[in-house]
């Protein structure tokens, strides 16, 4: 042989290959072959050190913080034992707003406030005459929108009642049939 001293040995056990271009293990500092240059290959006892992955938990899909020399494994199972935000038995409410009207026990998805007494309400109950409203300062009754017409000043004005209290009156009648 020529160049007795060139190349390095393989590190692993069960290969020792003669290489001319050996790479060398960034985290043990032994050289290896191509073939065994990687972590898992060569079964680095110190590869946790440089192999760094965040969990991720199953239930809630939350990364979970590791620190270096803890077992991922034991980390999730002890995120899911104490401060897993996922839980099987609760359902999250979709239907959460109740309506205010006296005897309807309906759930909307969305808050409709009535901007007169400010009463949360289903969509049947949304409208102030609908829900009997009480308070405020525009017209809340049948007999309010005739006192109402003849108080407006404005021709506008009063076009605009008298259709307000036509459309309820309109509404309120579908509803009773």
């Amino acid at each position: 042989m020529e160049f007795p001293d060139l190349g390095r040995h393989c590190s692993e056990e069960t290969c020792k290959q003669l290489d001319f271009l050996p790479l060398k293990c960034d985290v043990c500092e032994r050289e290896f072959c191509k073939d065994h240059f990687t972590y898992a290959a060569h079964k680095c006892p110190f590869a946790y050190k440089k192999d760094v992955q965040v969990p991720v938990c199953p239930l809630c899909n939350s990364p979970i913080p590791v620190k270096k020399g803890e077992v991922p494994d034991v980390v999730v199972g002890e995120h899911i034992d104490r401060d897993c935000k996922y839980r099987p038995g609760k359902k999250e409410k979709i239907f959460t707003y109740r309506c205010s009207k006296k005897g309807c026990k309906k759930k909307e998805m969305l808050p409709l406030a009535c901007e007169q007494c400010r009463g949360n309400f289903c969509i049947q109950h949304r409208h102030p005459l609908d829900h009997s409203c009480t308070r405020g300062s525009r017209a809340i009754s049948v007999a309010g929108c005739s006192a109402a017409r003849a108080s407006e000043s404005k021709p506008s004005g009063a076009l605009n009642t008298l259709s307000s209290c036509w459309l309820a009156r309109q509404l309120r009648w579908k509803v009773k049939r």
